[in-house]
């Protein structure tokens, strides 16, 4: 080694590159001053070579990333060195293959645990080498050494944009990623919209999902302690307001919060009557602090979403979702809804079916289909719409024998025998499709409507995530508004007159009792009905479309029990009379539908005043709002009829005269404005 050599500075980049070895050995490609050319002049030099000179060591570091990038590595600076203590700054630089090195054993203490993550380092000793130089007046750096002998396979091009040195979130799309997190939406929706909006396929962008969270949980520099202790605070201090609110929680060895679940006074009461087809939506999770999200929701008898309970977990295992499921029936008093709609989670999925083993577990259809476009898109091309039509079709099928072979003809026409896509969906069949789900009650839940209802309600729920204490505010706050606008248009519902389309006594009968909503359900299958034959056989009645000559749905009948059935099952699957039924009740002099066919969930339910009053709270607030429900029972009954209106607005007006000559104190005035602005 010279005088110069041994005077020079090394210092390491990394602590665990001290130990790789030599990169100055003889393998390497040493300078030969007949082969120096200056790249800046030769713009199609793809590969590095010795004497190959830069105007920065910035530039000449670009120049050997875009190479291995190419090649199927990434790179990293790996030492400078420099002249000691003369002021010249570098003098030489080192960039090395991403696996160079070997990673030193680190000494874990109890007080520090380690991770123990696995390196991808090797010891490979592809480098390049870069020297400074003021051969020709100007300073610029030249290649000096360079191997690219790699002792690891390297990756193919849609594999190495994988790799941490060749995922970047721009400024830009920082930007667009934080308003998108003010408006809730999860991580994975976050990377579908930036796909469509940059018109790249799924899994392309310059970043994945790991890298969005780590990025919105640095902008988030919360201490997730303190944010635990904070919310079980907000949650004691609601309880302590409404003794009717609920939660449980759990915390872990290190005495940290765990998993979380709460519900409102409100939720179990509405669950009492509409809980017997569930939602359980565990798809989202809570941005700010990367929990996942679980949130238990219905319908009412007006079609409108309702919200049941939520819980946040500390990950997705069994142990999590067992114990939200027990919490979730502590809420609900141990009673278990009749069907449950999940995602396809596998420990949820589990879990179900040890605390909920009575109830009929099955995939939201809207969550699969959510998916497609990353899993069928770049496979089909164009034809990705052809299929999709097919595939909804097969769907919507009442017979299982004609989805089997609809699906083996639509694998076959699409190419579709092998996909793995394809192999999971038909294997886990009998939980999505609805041939096999008939006869299980979804309360309409599979459609297309009540499904952008749902995730509409849901996403009211994760809009503007802040603190994680505030979280159980804004759900409340979302609920509320819920309950207030359902208010509204169940009102605006009951207003609008019925039209009777077939002047049948089962319809007028019907229209009585049934919300709105649902009698226009049943009022399809009344006009449809009309179209249908009926033929007495020996055990029942077969009826088919009056154009048919053969199939049909077999229907039976026992007039004395007021029990029918059908096999289409489309009264255990929505609670609503199919067109078959209702044509042989019609046949047979039935002027009103049997009552065990017009379900309390499908009622116009309105509690008694009386009752009203008795169960009304001390609170104002609460009290404001059980007047609401009771001005809107009213404006229900007195538009039935003329008599009614003319009474109601004759009470209505000698009631308003005698409120407006009682005295306002000003706290009830303040408590009345804070209400106003709430509406």
């Amino acid at each position: 080694m010279s005088e110069e050599a041994g005077s020079m500075l090394v210092v390491y980049d990394d602590p665990s590159d001290q130990r790789s070895l030599s990169l100055d050995d003889a393998s390497s490609t040493e300078e030969s001053p007949d082969e120096t050319r200056l790249s800046l002049e030769t713009t199609n030099d793809a590969i590095p070579y010795i004497g190959q000179r830069f105007a920065t060591h910035d530039a000449a570091y670009e120049f050997y990333s875009e190479f291995a990038k190419r090649s199927g590595f990434s790179i990293r600076r790996h030492r400078t060195e420099g002249k000691d203590g003369v002021g010249k700054g570098l003098t030489r630089r080192y960039f090395v293959c991403h696996r160079a090195g070997n990673t030193p054993v680190k000494t874990s203490t109890e007080s520090k645990p380690q991770r123990n993550r696995k390196s991808s380092r090797c010891g490979c000793q592809a480098y390049m080498r870069i020297s400074k130089t003021t051969e020709f007046g100007a300073p610029e750096w030249r290649v000096t050494g360079f191997a690219n002998h790699h002792n690891h396979e390297l990756l193919e091009p849609n594999q190495v944009r994988f790799l941490p040195a060749y995922r970047t979130i721009s400024d830009a799309d920082k930007n667009r990623i934080l308003m998108f997190a003010k408006t809730g939406i999860s991580v994975h929706q976050m990377m579908r919209l930036m796909e469509l909006e940059k018109c790249v396929e799924p899994g392309y962008l310059p970043f994945t999902e790991k890298d969005v969270r780590n990025l919105l949980q640095s902008f988030r520099k919360l201490d997730p302690e303190e944010e635990s202790l904070d919310l079980l605070r907000m949650c004691r201090n609601i309880k302590e307001k409404d003794p009717n609110f609920k939660f449980e929680y759990t915390l872990d060895a290190n005495n940290r919060l765990e998993n979380i679940a709460w519900s409102y006074a409100s939720s179990t009461q509405l669950y009492d009557i509409f809980g017997d087809a569930v939602v359980f939506d565990t798809s989202h999770r809570l941005t700010a602090f990367d929990m996942p999200l679980g949130i238990w929701v219905g319908i009412n008898n007006y079609g409108m979403p309702c919200f049941f309970g939520c819980t946040l977990l500390r990950d997705e295992t069994v142990r999590s979702f067992s114990w939200a499921l027990k919490a979730f029936l502590g809420f609900m008093n141990g009673k278990a809804p009749q069907t449950i709609l999940t995602d396809q989670n596998i420990c949820l999925k589990e879990a179900l079916s040890t605390e909920m083993p009575t109830t009929k577990h099955a995939f939201c259809i809207w969550m699969i289909v959510a998916k497609f476009p990353s899993w069928f898109n770049a496979v089909l091309g164009e034809r990705y719409n052809d299929w999709k039509a097919e595939f909804y079709r097969l769907y919507n099928l009442e017979s299982v024998e004609d989805f089997e072979l609809g699906w083996r003809e639509m694998a076959c026409s699409f190419g579709l025998h092998s996909n793995r896509h394809m192999v999971n969906l038909y294997s886990s069949r009998s939980l999505w499709a609805l041939p096999f789900l008939r006869s299980h009650f979804l309360a309409g839940m599979t459609t297309t409507g009540q499904s952008k209802s749902i995730n509409a309600f849901i996403q009211r729920f994760l809009s503007a995530q802040t603190r994680l204490a505030h979280f159980v505010e804004q759900v409340a706050v979302a609920v509320d508004f819920k309950d207030q606008t359902g208010e509204q248009q169940t009102m605006q519902q009951n207003l609008q007159n019925v039209c009777l389309k077939t002047g049948a006594p089962m319809e007028s009968h019907a229209a009585t009792i049934l919300t709105p909503f649902a009698f226009s359900k049943l009022q399809e299958q009344l006009v449809l009905a009309a179209h249908y034959a009926s033929f007495s056989i020996e055990d029942g009645f077969l009826v088919r479309h009056h154009t048919k000559a053969e199939g049909g749905r077999k229907v039976y009948w026992a007039p004395q029990e007021g029990i029918i059935s059908c096999s289409c099952h489309q009264f255990e699957f929505t609670g609503i009379l199919c067109r078959h039924s209702l044509r042989v009740l019609s046949t047979g002099n039935c002027f009103q539908i049997p009552d065990r066919y017009l379900p309390i969930r499908w009622r116009r339910i309105n509690m008694p005043s009386s009752k009203l009053l008795q169960s009304a709270p001390n609170d104002h607030a609460e009290r404001v709002k059980l007047l609401q429900n009771m001005v809107s029972s009213l404006m229900t009954e007195s538009a039935k009829s003329k008599e009614r209106l003319d009474i109601a607005t004759e009470q209505v007006t000698l009631l308003l005269s005698r409120i407006r000559e009682q005295p306002i104190s000003l706290q009830v005035g303040r408590d009345i404005s804070s209400i106003n602005r709430n509406l």
